[in-house]
């Protein structure tokens, strides 16, 4: 791995701004409950975190309703 790989997967750790908006995924609930839940887990961070986001995605057509931008 190259050195700013490195430095980039610890961005979230050692760079974010924590002053209470909510600029990066790191700022959520839902980040700091994982980092509750798996302490062990959260304590290196280098560890990859997967996001998965769907907005208007209808993959099975089972909406009603069609998205278009």
């Amino acid at each position: 791995m190259s050195s700013k790989t490195a430095s980039l997967m610890r961005w979230h750790d050692e760079e974010w701004t924590k002053d209470g908006h909510i600029r990066h995924p790191a700022d959520s609930l839902a980040w700091k409950h994982f980092d509750e839940k798996y302490p062990e887990f959260a304590a290196d961070p280098r560890n990859l975190r997967l996001g998965l986001a769907s907005d208007g995605s209808n993959p099975f057509k089972s909406m009603n309703v069609t998205y278009s931008t």
